[in-house]
């Protein structure tokens, strides 16, 4: 059995910042296996964050609102009760929201909320990577 942490609002959770759930069918087919575990989490609630939330971006290695206030801190704290969860369950790997600045994998904004994309990974993405746990996007199932 293989225990798999997913961003929740791939899995129909209303926790992304507008409120909103982003269900993807790629990932919730996988509900039906037998042979893995989801366990949903959103890095943005574990860190503190309300549902919903002001947009936000990475920028200059932080992540910043549109309000232009810095919520680092709550991201770092995500990340690393993120990294608890995976860690309590074993799982080497991790399905996250792609272009999200805490779940992101490859591609996230630029930080100037214009929607433009740029190389790189979210908060939570990021940890993930350096600690071992392999990250997929979710269109790369």
């Amino acid at each position: 059995m293989e225990y798999i942490l997913v961003s929740a609002c791939l899995l129909g959770a209303r926790c992304r910042y507008d409120g909103a759930e982003k269900a993807d069918d790629r990932v919730t087919a996988l509900l039906d296996r037998k042979d893995v575990v989801l366990i949903p989490m959103c890095p943005e609630q574990l860190g503190g964050m309300a549902t919903p939330r002001e947009p936000s971006e990475r920028r200059d290695g932080g992540v910043w609102n549109q309000k232009g206030e810095d919520v680092t801190w709550y991201y770092r704290r995500g990340a690393e009760e993120a990294l608890k969860l995976a860690r309590l369950y074993g799982c080497r790997c991790a399905i996250l929201k792609e272009r999200s600045p805490s779940c992101g994998c490859g591609q996230i904004y630029d930080g100037t909320f214009t929607r433009t994309l740029i190389p790189g990974d979210g908060i939570t993405a990021e940890l993930f990577r350096e600690q071992g746990i392999r990250v997929y996007g979710e269109s790369s199932l």
